[in-house]
């Protein structure tokens, strides 16, 4: 269960501060596959960060019952000046796992060959996306923050990653921002449209789509 109370986040630019958060309170259970909808700018992918606890409220609160990952498409968390694998020993150590066997999983599932043991800062943002996206199949979470990636690399690399995502979610939920309505469609089985800093919760996750459709054409 993901949990937030009168959750409250401004983003400020210029000066100029934008309420992503008002006070949101929304309730998430085990079991669901949420799709979170909005308008860009709206805030999508602070909130998946939040979510993470990668970044903080400004008031309120999260609460999270259960393990949740960072959002799969950003792979902004890694230590530039560390290898890959020193990347993926520091991740094993947070979270409690063994670290030779993510080592060994994240190494032949990533496929960067003698890039895995050079610093992140040499890796282009395809590699980066590989490295980001083992580590993440690597470590069993209950809840895997999807911010517009599912796939990365070629036909055959790509294929790969549908597969042990999809496994992934036969025991875990998902929570995914995706401009693609038909990805979350694939995906997901309930919404959340994020609307002027509110959140609304809908069961059916066309109902979402709908009602996000309809503040597109309102605005």
């Amino acid at each position: 269960m993901i949990r937030l109370e009168q959750a409250t986040k401004f983003a400020r630019t210029r000066g100029i501060k934008k309420p992503i958060l008002n006070e949101a309170s929304l309730v998430l259970q085990r079991g669901r596959s949420v799709g979170l909808l909005g308008r860009n700018g709206a805030g999508k992918s602070t909130l998946l960060r939040l979510i993470a606890g990668t970044i903080r409220l400004d008031s309120g609160r999260i609460i999270r019952q259960g393990r949740v990952s960072w959002p799969l498409g950003f792979q902004g968390s890694f230590q530039g000046s560390m290898t890959g694998e020193q990347n993926v020993r520091f991740v094993a150590r947070i979270y409690g796992v063994d670290t030779r066997q993510l080592i060994d999983y994240v190494q032949d599932f990533a496929e960067l060959g003698p890039f895995f043991q050079a610093p992140v800062s040499s890796y282009s943002s395809g590699m980066k996306a590989r490295l980001a996206f083992g580590l993440s199949m690597g470590v069993n979470f209950d809840y895997y923050l999807v911010d517009e990636i599912t796939a990365v690399g070629d036909s055959n690399f790509k294929k790969k990653c549908q597969e042990v995502f999809r496994t992934r979610l036969q025991s875990s939920d998902v929570i995914m921002v995706s401009h693609s309505t038909s990805t979350i469609l694939d995906y997901c089985d309930c919404g959340v449209v994020l609307e002027g800093g509110k959140l609304t919760y809908y069961d059916d996750v066309q109902d979402a789509i709908k009602a996000h459709k309809n503040n597109m054409k309102g605005s």
